[in-house]
């Protein structure tokens, strides 16, 4: 199993925009080969000094993919190439961390 934690980073006041975006492909995603799990998360209220904020202009998505041909598969999607197309102007930055369990 391979584990992602995309760290999404929008331009100051767009994340509602791109996580617009992004549920509308949630869907597809989920229908994919191979993919387990496939969601978005952004910072919970009310957890104290414990929690490091991300902050309003962020998100992340947590995936787990069956094996790494199935996300090198979801990259190359059409729905996901157009998502990536929609969003790319309202992203300051993307980081993937790509993870094998432990």
């Amino acid at each position: 199993m391979i584990h992602v934690l995309a760290i999404i980073t929008t331009k100051p006041g767009k994340r509602a925009e791109v996580l617009a975006a992004f549920r509308a492909v949630v869907p597809a995603v989920l229908k994919e080969n191979g993919c387990i799990e496939y969601g978005a998360a952004t910072d919970a209220d009310g957890i104290g000094s414990v929690q490091t904020k991300l902050g309003p202009d962020t998100y992340v998505v947590i995936e787990k993919w069956a094996d790494a041909a199935a996300l090198a598969a979801h990259g190359a999607t059409p729905h996901m190439l157009d998502y990536r197309a929609k969003t790319a102007d309202l992203l300051a930055s993307r980081v993937i961390h790509v993870l094998s369990p432990s």
